[in-house]
């Protein structure tokens, strides 16, 4: 989106968020993915590979959530202030103007 839209709209602040979310998701996906694979290694050597980088999936996906906790976009523990920042996330998108 273009940079002076995105500032008029509101927009620029949301469309982090949209992109970190997004990012959170896939690392997610990761995690799940590596842990599936390190179960179905066939050699040691192959399941010692794909832990460590079950173990850097799972970094990666603390940095992103802690990331998005700390900028207000996340509320693992807290699933009724994170529904409420769900709805003003959809009111938002709802509202934008059609160009």
């Amino acid at each position: 989106m273009n940079p002076i839209i995105e500032n008029l709209t509101g927009m620029n602040a949301l469309s982090d968020q949209v992109v970190a979310m997004d990012l959170l998701i896939a690392a997610k996906s990761g995690v799940r993915n590596c842990a599936m694979a390190v179960t179905e290694a066939g050699t040691p050597e192959i399941k010692e590979m794909l832990t460590r980088h079950l173990v850097e999936a799972l970094d990666m996906h603390e940095q992103i959530s802690a990331y998005m906790v700390e900028k207000g976009w996340y509320h693992a523990w807290d699933t009724n202030e994170q529904i409420t920042l769900d709805l003003n996330s959809i009111d938002t998108a709802l509202n934008l103007p059609t160009l």
